[in-house]
């Protein structure tokens, strides 16, 4: 192995390691600013949300605050020059195709900037896969991201969706802290939720897909029962008995 060689490994280790890093720094500070919301007893989940999403900001201090007037560019409108090259030098078809990130961080980073249609992240999260999703938020779903998927999988969805819709959200329940991140719903993505479940069980009922394995056979401890009542279990949906 020569020098250039295990540069370019050490190089790579490096930046998996830092991506690592950051990801485990933005968990402990989401989880951290949770329960400061649990403790402080905020009315609302708007309130909650708004509290976990600005746990990343810190308050200025004097120096920043005297610095400000000649450092600080107050423009609303402009963009990080990172973010403008990332809008302007990729159409968005080619940002959708390489939609492809290794880590929570990645995820949340690439799909806040993704300025594109609910069919075309729809597209995204299908393309994907729920084994993948899995592998991404193996150590938790970013906070809010549950509740974006319940609302764009239960807007886009076609009956011959029905099998790989199914897949992605076994992915999304074998996540860790899945039971924290589904109590968290809003009433709105909640009910996008149990409307996305009818809409399963309207495609299941209706024969389009009769016969398909939702999931793995190893899902839940009796082999036997329905994989779609064992989802709707886990993401505690009562079934349509009419």
């Amino acid at each position: 192995m020569d020098a250039s060689e295990f540069t370019i490994k050490f190089s790579a280790l490096q930046r998996e390691l830092d991506s690592a890093i950051e990801a485990d720094q933005k968990y402990q500070r989401e989880n951290n600013a949770k329960f400061r919301a649990l403790d402080q007893r905020v009315g609302s989940y708007e309130e909650f949300r708004d509290i976990v999403l600005a746990s990343h900001l810190k308050p200025l201090d004097k120096k920043d605050k005297a610095d400000a007037t000649r450092k600080q560019t107050w423009n609303s409108l402009a963009c990080s020059s990172e973010e403008q090259e990332w809008k302007t030098c990729e159409s968005l078809e080619a940002r959708i195709t390489d939609f492809h990130p290794k880590t929570a961080s990645e995820f949340i980073r690439d799909w806040r900037r993704l300025e594109a249609s609910v069919t075309e992240k729809f597209n995204i999260l299908l393309s994907l896969g729920g084994d993948v999703l899995c592998t991404i938020f193996s150590t938790e779903i970013g906070f809010g991201l549950l509740g974006d998927f319940m609302l764009i999988l239960n807007q886009a969805f076609q009956f011959e969706d029905y099998k790989t819709v199914a897949g992605v959200l076994q992915g999304l329940s074998r996540t860790s802290r899945f039971s924290l991140n589904l109590s968290l719903l809003s009433q709105t993505e909640e009910a996008a939720c149990k409307e996305l479940f009818q809409k399963l069980q309207d495609s299941r009922n209706s024969g389009v897909n009769k016969g398909d394995n939702l999931v793995d056979e190893t899902v839940g401890e009796d082999s036997s029962a329905d994989e779609l009542d064992y989802l709707m279990n886990v993401y505690g949906v009562q079934a349509d008995c009419s």
